[in-house]
């Protein structure tokens, strides 16, 4: 639960909870982490601060490309019974607009890696999708693919599905819009990136319709929702040094775990490495120095 104990989520996600003010909604990021669609026992410290100053980073970046949900993230503006928590707030919400979320999530793969790898091994395809023979782990692809999925509730597994099966579920327009706007997201972002000495090797967006707008929400491009991985080292036909949560996944993997409740405690070690991360993350991308806002 996040640290507002006089007031509880009308919802909670695997790391957000979120809190229905009427015309608008409070979004607070957590620091809980989720791996393979389990949230874990520990948090990672600041991870919250992160995740949120890194989306109102890319807002404003991707400002003119597509609309956001953002209103604003400063603590003047927060409703009267969230004031005696503005401390803990401060750097981790967002008062953002109301929308109507389409059920899908957005994926967009720049390289071959996770499971897009797993099934080119097996199959020659990335959901289904077939690709040239030939690419190894980590191989960057010719262009970006689209590959949606379906939203998982916690404990569940998100579920990969066709261009066609999404066109049934949201509507072809609709479809053709949110790809073709994530495909442009990602495009922009990764030459931002780039710039920063950092690849974005895959990542995952949510939209939702604002007054009849695509729009961006949640989080976007952050260490949960994406694969940063360092330029200076990067080398197809390995896995990759990353900025992001598949620290801890490969983590989890190495202790045998089943996948299967319950979750493994993160030893401290993990946690620290991992909280280093996610802040790392941020400074490359931003060239801005963290500083935590909200308290410990």
């Amino acid at each position: 639960m996040t640290d507002l104990t006089t007031l509880t989520p009308d919802s909670q996600g695997k790391v957000r909870d979120l809190f229905d003010l009427g015309d608008r909604l409070l979004l607070v990021a957590s620091d809980r982490i989720s791996a393979f669609d389990f949230v874990l026992p520990e948090p990672i410290p600041y991870k919250g601060e992160v995740l949120t100053k890194l989306s109102l980073f890319w807002f404003e970046l991707l400002d003119g490309i597509v609309d956001n949900h953002l209103l604003s993230a400063d603590v003047a503006d927060l409703p009267a019974e969230f004031a005696p928590h503005a401390g803990y707030l401060r750097g981790r919400f967002m008062l953002v607009k109301k929308a109507k979320v389409w059920p899908v999530e957005c994926i967009v793969r720049g390289y071959l890696a996770g499971s897009g790898l797993k099934e080119y091994q097996q199959e020659g395809t990335v959901c289904g999708i077939p690709l040239p023979a030939g690419l190894v782990d980590s191989s960057k692809l010719e262009e970006p693919l689209f590959t949606p999925s379906t939203k998982a509730e916690i404990g569940e597994h998100d579920e990969n599905i066709s261009f066609e099966r999404m066109v049934e579920i949201v509507g072809e327009q609709t479809a053709v819009a949110l790809r073709d706007t994530s495909i442009a997201v990602y495009s922009k972002a990764r030459e931002h990136a780039a710039s920063r000495g950092i690849i974005i090797a895959d990542t995952k967006f949510e939209f939702g319709d604002v007054d009849g707008k695509l729009t961006l929400v949640d989080e976007v491009l952050t260490p949960d929702s994406s694969r940063f991985w360092p330029a200076d080292d990067y080398e197809p036909g390995r896995s990759q040094a990353s900025f992001d949560k598949q620290y801890v996944r490969d983590w989890l993997e190495s202790t045998g775990w089943d996948k299967r409740p319950p979750v493994p405690s993160l030893p401290a070690d993990v946690i620290e490495a991992t909280s280093a991360k996610y802040i790392q993350a941020y400074e490359l991308i931003t060239g801005r120095t963290f500083e935590p806002e909200g308290a410990a």
